[in-house]
C-alpha cells in the first residue's frame, strides 16, 4: 500500500507495460470517489476563504522565473501552513492542508493560466514530500 498514488483527478495511477495501462495495488475505486467528494467539499468551503492577496502573493513568486522549484515549494508550502492556522480544530491539520493545495492550485490556475503547469508539478512536489504519508493512511482507513 505505500506505492499507492491518489490522482488529482480521483483516479488510480497506472503505468504502461507492453503497451497495456497497468494500474498498482488494487484499489476499489469506489474508495478513491468517497475521499474525492469528501475533499472537493471541503475545499468548497475553503476556497471562499481564501483571500485573494494570498493568492496574488503566490501568483508573483511563481511569475518570478529566479525562484528554484524548492523555493517555490518553500513559498507554497508558507502559504499552506498559515491559512491552515485558521482552519478550526476539528479537522484534521493533514487533510486542512491536502485540501487548501489544491485550492490555491485552482485559484492560482485560475487567476494565471500560463501558470498552470509550474504550479501543478509545484503543488505535487509540495503534496508528495508533505502529505504522502497521510493520503496512504486515509486512503487505508477509507477501505477498512
Amino acid at each position: 500500500d505505500d506505492e499507492l498514488e491518489l490522482q488529482t483527478d480521483g483516479n488510480r495511477s497506472g503505468h504502461l507495460q507492453n503497451g497495456e495501462l497497468v494500474f498498482g495495488p488494487e484499489v476499489n475505486e469506489e474508495v478513491i470517489r468517497i475521499i474525492a467528494a469528501q475533499l472537493a467539499e471541503i475545499g468548497d468551503q475553503f476556497d471562499k476563504e481564501i483571500k485573494a492577496r494570498v493568492v496574488n502573493d503566490l501568483v508573483q513568486h511563481f511569475l518570478n522565473e529566479n525562484l528554484s522549484g524548492e523555493e517555490i515549494t518553500r513559498r507554497m508550502s508558507e502559504a499552506v501552513e498559515g491559512l491552515a492556522r485558521a482552519i478550526p480544530s476539528d479537522m484534521e491539520r493533514e487533510k486542512a492542508m491536502l485540501v487548501l493545495a489544491m485550492v490555491l492550485t485552482k485559484k492560482i490556475a485560475n487567476t494565471m493560466p500560463s501558470l498552470l503547469q509550474r504550479v501543478f508539478r509545484t503543488t505535487v512536489n509540495y503534496i508528495s514530500q508533505q502529505l504522502h504519508n497521510y493520503i496512504v493512511r486515509m486512503v487505508s482507513a477509507v477501505r477498512q
